[in-house]
């Protein structure tokens, strides 16, 4: 298997690190790094940038340095992973914010006018989500939009294949036993690069 250049997107807004989301991304991290990838990460509750607010402004380049920086980082990456809690069935308003400033036309996506390309083919992705219901009801009741929104909406629009997911859910009640489990699964997945 090549070494691949993955991105780590940790995109809990609470940047500390005993959250789930910063302890699954060091499992990854640690698996991925022992299998001899190169490895980036960004802490998206550890930045402070501006939310896109109009058209002019997402169709613009990026005018931030840690927007721009997470530009290059993500175009230098072979694979992403985005860790997140579920919140109110989707992803916290601050990673959404971060994925509008970072995602923007001519780095995710073509200009408008002609036939929408994706400017990220060839990468591949991995979603991360963690939830205080369990998984299945997210699934089936609420049909996992929030998760669909991303891989269609961001993601595979994009360019990325394969996209996979995991849901880790019931976070509020798991004991030590399943914890370990979900962290020896992200260092799998970290040292197989998917």
């Amino acid at each position: 298997m090549a070494a691949k250049n993955i991105l780590v997107l940790n995109g809990h807004p609470d940047p500390r690190g005993e959250r789930l989301c910063a302890a699954l991304a060091n499992a990854y991290i640690c698996g991925a790094s022992s299998a001899g990838h190169q490895i980036r990460r960004i802490d998206v509750g550890a930045l402070d940038f501006p939310l896109v607010r109009t058209k002019d402004e997402f169709m613009s380049e990026a005018a931030h340095p840690a927007i721009r920086e997470a530009q290059e980082t993500l175009r230098w990456a072979d694979h992403l992973v985005i860790l997140y809690p579920l919140w109110l069935g989707g992803a916290p308003a601050l990673l959404k914010g971060f994925l509008e400033q970072v995602f923007r036309y001519g780095v995710a996506l073509s200009p408008p006018g002609g036939t929408p390309t994706g400017l990220l083919k060839g990468k591949s992705a991995r979603v991360v989500v963690t939830m205080g219901m369990p998984a299945m009801i997210f699934r089936v009741i609420f049909g996992a939009h929030g998760l669909k929104s991303l891989e269609k909406g961001v993601l595979w629009i994009s360019g990325f294949k394969p996209i996979r997911h995991d849901l880790i859910g019931g976070v509020e009640g798991i004991g030590p036993r399943t914890r370990r489990r979900w962290l020896a699964a992200m260092e799998r997945h970290g040292a197989a690069g998917t």
